[in-house]
C-alpha cells in the first residue's frame, strides 16, 4: 500500500493551553484513515509521550515523538516564534528532553516556556525541525517583507540542521497563507530546503472546532464573544484525511511527499517497563546484598530483644520462627533485585526518626514485610498480626514494591530535600498530576465562557448530584430537574453539549500528594520537567504511572496530619512528665490492652482520633464494642460500602456478641477465628488457598487478584485449580465449590490486612 501523507503536527488535550484530541480516539481515527503514522508534538511538552507510544504501538501505528516549543525572539521577547522538533532517534530524544525542561527551569516568560537559540543550536542532534509555518522566525520575516532577513534565517537553521531543517506550508484558512507559500517555495528553491505540509492539528472533526474555541477560552480566561480575543484557530485545522491533503496540496505535492520522508526517518524505540534503581552507598568492602543480609539481621536481633526480653526456651524457639521468616524474605528480595529499594526507604525513614520528624508505622501491604521490619520501615510486627509478605511481594507476579510511608505535615518536606541532597538534585523530583475537567466544573467553565449568568450557571451546576465519579452522561439519567430543562431549554441542552464534549479532558498540571522518584542519572535520561515560573514546585512531566513504566521508581512521601497532632500531644505530655521527674513516654512502647482505651472507644468518644471519627464508624464502634486491638483492626476494614451492605458487619459483631461461628470446613476455622468466621481481609484468601487447596503463598496472591477483577476465563480457571487442591487434600468437591464460592463473594469486599492493622495503629 502506498503512503502519500502523514500527519506531523496534532495536539491532544494534553498540550492544556489548546486541543481537545484525545490519544485512544485519536489512534482509532488514525485507524479508520489508513494512516501508518503520525507525530503527537504537543506545545511545550511531552505530556502524553507515553501513552501515545503506548496506544499507537498497540494499533500498528508509528508513533512519532516530538513537541510544539517556542523560540526566543530577541527584538521582541513578549511575542517568541514557534517550531515543530521532532525526534529522529534516541539522542534527539534526549535533547528535546533536555530543552523543553530547561525551558520551564531557565526560560519561563509570563509562564510560557521559551527556547534560547543557543539552546537549540548546542542540543540539535538528532532532531528534525519544522520551521513553524507563518509563526516561525522565518514566516514571521517572510509575513513582514523581510526577505533578506528570512534568508539569513534559512541558511542558520540549515546549517545547525543539516539536512533536518524543513520549511513548513499550511493551508488551514488563515490570512496571507497562499502570498507565504509563494515566498517559502522561491527561498525553498534558492537554498535547496524542503517543504512540507502539515495540517496544525486540534480536533478530530471539523464539528468540533467550536468545542476546542471553548476550551481555548476556558484556557484563557474569556468568553467566546469577546471581541478582542485572539483568532488563533481555524476550523480547518482537523484531522484531514490523506484524500483531502492530496487534493489541497495538489499544486505542491513534494510538500506531502516530505511528510512521508520525515516519518521514516524518525524511529524512536523507547524501553517499557525496566526499573532503575539509584545506587545506595555500602560499606567499602560489601556487595549491596552482604549490607542488605548484615542490617537486616543487626535489625532482627534489635527487635527480638524488645518482643522477647526475657532468655526463654520459649522465646529461642519463637526467634528461629523469625529468622527463617527474614531469610525467606530475604531470599526472595534479593532474588528479585530489590534490596537497593528497601534500604533507600530505610535511610530516610532513619534520617527523619533521627531528626525529630514524626514518621508512621508503614501502611499499605509493605506491613506485611518482616525485613520492612527489622529495618524499622514498619512498625508492625507482620508474625504478631498474621501479615503475609507474599501479598506485597511475590515472586511468581513480579512488581515493584511500593512502600506508602506518612510523615508529620509539617515537616514532610524536610524529609524530600534530604533525598534530594543525599542524590542529587538533578536525580529527584516530585510527580505530576493532570486536572481533568469533571461534571460541575466544566458546567461552570462552559457556562461562563458562553456568557451566561453566574446564577444560572449555579443552578445548572447544583442539579448535578454530588457523588463520587458523577459524570454529565449520569447526571441526565439520574437528576430528572436536569434532564427537564435539557430537553426543553435550547440554552441549557446548547450548554451541557458543550460539556459533554470537553468533560474529562486534561485541564491544568498539578503535583502528586506524595509522589517522589529518585533516578540513577538526571532526570532527564527518564522524563522531562516541568515547573512553576521561577523554578518552584519541580515535577516530572510523565504522571505516576508513565514514570514507573519508562524505569524511574516512585517513592511515598504521604504528609498526615494526625502525626503531627499525636507528636503535639507527645511534646506536652513529656514536658509535664520531665517537670514531674518521670521518664520521657515512648509511644512505641504502648501497650495493645489497656482497658481504659478500650473503654473509651465503647463510648464511641473518637472524635479526631485517625479513622474512627465519622458519625457512621462511631455507631459500628459503639455496636461492636471493641476490647482488642484484633477489633480496632477489623473495624478499619469493616467501615467501608461493600462489606456494610454485604450482611458481613452484622455476622462479625453478632458471634462477637455470643453467637455461634459456622465454618463450612474445619480447616477454616484456625484462619477465620480471629474475624469471628468471616471472610474479611485478603491474606485469608491467600490462607485458604494454602491451606486447603495446597497453594503456594505467590499462587494464592494471583488467584486473590483474580478474584478482585473477576475475569470470566481466569475465575474458571482457578476454580478448577482450587477444587481439584481441595480433593487432593480429602475434602468434598461440593464442599471445596462451596467454599470458593464463599472466597468469590468475600474477595471482592475484603480489605488489605496489612493496610487495615497499619492504620489502627495509627488509631
Amino acid at each position: 500500500m502506498s503512503v502519500d501523507f502523514i500527519h506531523l503536527r496534532v495536539h491532544s488535550e494534553f498540550s492544556l493551553v489548546d486541543g481537545i484530541v484525545k490519544i485512544k480516539p485519536l489512534i482509532s481515527h488514525l485507524t479508520q484513515l489508513a494512516m501508518p503514522a503520525v507525530a503527537l508534538t504537543e506545545q511545550s511538552n511531552l505530556f502524553s509521550l507515553v501513552k501515545f507510544y503506548r496506544a499507537a504501538q498497540k494499533a500498528g501505528i508509528k508513533p512519532i515523538i516530538g513537541a510544539d516549543i517556542y523560540l526566543e525572539n530577541d527584538i521582541d521577547r513578549t511575542a517568541p516564534f514557534r517550531m515543530t522538533l521532532l525526534a529522529q532517534n534516541h539522542s534527539g530524544y534526549m535533547n528535546l528532553s533536555v530543552l523543553i525542561s530547561r525551558a520551564y527551569q531557565e526560560g519561563q516568560l509570563q509562564g510560557v516556556p521559551i527556547i534560547k537559540s543557543e539552546w537549540l543550536q548546542s542540543l540539535s542532534e538528532g532532531l528534525i525541525v519544522l520551521s513553524g509555518a507563518q509563526e516561525g522566525d522565518i514566516g514571521q520575516a517572510v509575513m513582514a517583507g523581510k526577505d533578506e532577513v528570512a534568508e539569513r534565517l534559512a541558511q542558520h537553521w540549515q546549517a545547525v540542521f543539516p539536512n533536518r531543517f524543513y520549511l513548513e506550508i499550511q493551508r488551514i484558512g488563515k490570512s496571507e497563507e497562499e502570498n507565504y507559500i509563494a515566498h517559502v517555495l522561491t527561498l525553498g528553491a534558492k537554498f535547496s530546503l524542503p517543504v512540507v505540509a502539515t495540517n496544525n492539528v486540534r480536533f478530530l472533526s471539523k464539528e468540533e472546532f467550536n468545542s476546542h474555541e471553548i476550551r481555548v477560552c476556558i484556557n484563557q480566561g474569556r468568553v467566546l464573544d469577546d471581541s478582542r480575543r485572539p483568532k488563533d484557530y481555524t476550523p480547518q485545522q482537523y484531522l484531514r484525511s490523506t484524500e483531502e491533503m492530496m487534493e489541497l496540496f495538489a499544486d505542491i505535492p513534494e510538500a506531502l511527499e516530505n511528510t512521508v520522508e520525515i516519518a521514516k526517518r524518525c524511529n524512536l524505540e523507547l524501553t517499557l517497563g525496566k526499573s532503575f534503581l539509584p545506587d545506595f552507598p555500602v560499606p567499602k568492602g560489601l556487595t549491596l546484598n552482604e549490607h542488605f543480609i548484615a542490617l537486616s539481621n543487626q535489625g532482627l536481633s534489635a527487635r527480638l530483644k524488645r518482643i522477647f526480653p526475657e532468655n526463654s526456651e520459649v522465646s529461642r524457639e519463637h526467634s528461629l520462627v523469625y529468622q527463617k521468616r527474614l531469610d525467606d524474605e530475604l531470599a526472595v528480595i534479593i532474588e528479585m533485585g530489590f534490596p537497593g529499594y528497601f534500604l533507600i526507604v530505610a535511610d530516610f525513614i532513619q534520617w527523619a526518626k533521627d531528626n525529630g520528624i514524626p514518621v508512621g508505622p508503614g501502611r499499605g501491604s509493605g506491613a506485611g514485610s518482616l525485613v520492612a521490619y527489622v529495618l524499622n520501615i514498619t512498625d508492625l510486627d507482620p508474625i504478631e498480626f498474621d501479615l503475609l509478605f507474599e501479598r506485597f511481594l511475590n515472586p511468581e507476579r513480579v512488581s515493584m514494591p511500593d512502600f506508602d510511608v506518612d510523615f508529620c505535615m509539617d515537616r514532610r518536606d524536610e524529609v524530600i530535600a534530604y533525598v534530594a541532597q543525599r542524590y542529587g538534585r538533578d536525580h529527584v523530583s516530585q510527580i505530576i498530576t493532570y486536572g481533568t475537567m469533571a461534571a460541575k466544573a466544566v458546567v461552570r467553565d462552559v457556562g461562563r465562557v458562553m456568557g451566561h449568568g453566574y446564577g444560572f450557571v449555579d443552578h445548572l451546576a447544583k442539579l448535578i448530584p454530588f457523588e463520587l465519579g458523577m459524570t454529565l452522561t449520569k447526571a441526565l439519567e439520574d437528576s430528572e430537574p436536569l434532564r427537564e430543562l435539557y430537553q426543553t431549554d435550547e440554552e441549557v441542552k446548547s450548554l451541557i453539549d458543550y460539556g459533554l464534549s470537553l468533560e474529562g479532558t486534561a485541564r491544568n498540571a498539578g503535583k502528586h500528594a506524595g509522589g517522589v522518584v529518585i533516578s540513577p542519572t538526571p532526570l532527564t535520561d527518564f522524563t522531562p520537567l516541568y515547573c512553576e515560573q521561577g523554578g518552584g514546585n519541580l515535577v516530572t512531566q510523565f504522571d505516576k504511572d508513565d514514570v514507573e513504566s519508562v524505569g524511574l521508581v516512585k517513592f511515598d512521601f504521604l504528609g498526615l496530619r494526625t502525626l503531627t497532632i499525636i507528636d503535639w500531644a507527645l511534646q506536652a505530655i513529656n514536658q509535664t512528665r520531665s517537670e514531674m521527674g518521670l521518664e520521657a513516654l515512648d509511644i512505641a512502647e504502648l501497650p495493645f490492652d489497656d482497658s481504659d482505651t478500650y473503654a473509651l472507644l465503647k463510648r464511641g468518644q473518637t472524635t479526631a482520633v485517625f479513622q474512627l471519627e465519622s458519625r457512621g464508624m462511631k455507631e459500628l464502634i459503639k455496636k461492636l464494642r471493641p476490647d482488642c486491638f484484633d477489633d480496632i483492626i477489623a473495624l478499619v476494614a469493616l467501615f467501608r460500602p461493600g462489606p456494610l451492605e454485604s450482611g458481613m458487619v452484622d455476622d462479625y459483631i453478632n458471634v462477637k456478641h455470643g453467637a455461634k461461628a459456622e465454618y463450612a470446613h474445619v480447616s477454616l476455622e484456625p484462619i477465620l477465628g480471629a474475624t469471628n468466621g468471616v471472610i474479611l481481609y485478603q491474606e485469608q484468601v491467600m490462607q485458604i488457598a494454602r491451606e486447603l487447596a495446597g497453594y503456594t503463598l505467590g499462587g494464592a496472591d494471583i488467584l486473590r487478584r483474580a478474584m478482585g477483577k473477576k475475569k470470566v476465563e481466569e475465575m474458571a480457571e482457578q476454580r478448577a485449580i482450587f477444587t481439584q487442591g481441595a480433593v487432593n487434600n480429602n475434602i468434598d468437591k461440593d464442599v471445596a465449590s462451596y467454599i470458593f464460592d464463599l472466597m468469590e463473594k468475600f474477595a471482592g469486599y475484603g480489605f488489605n490486612k496489612s493496610h487495615s492493622a497499619a492504620y489502627a495503629l495509627v488509631a
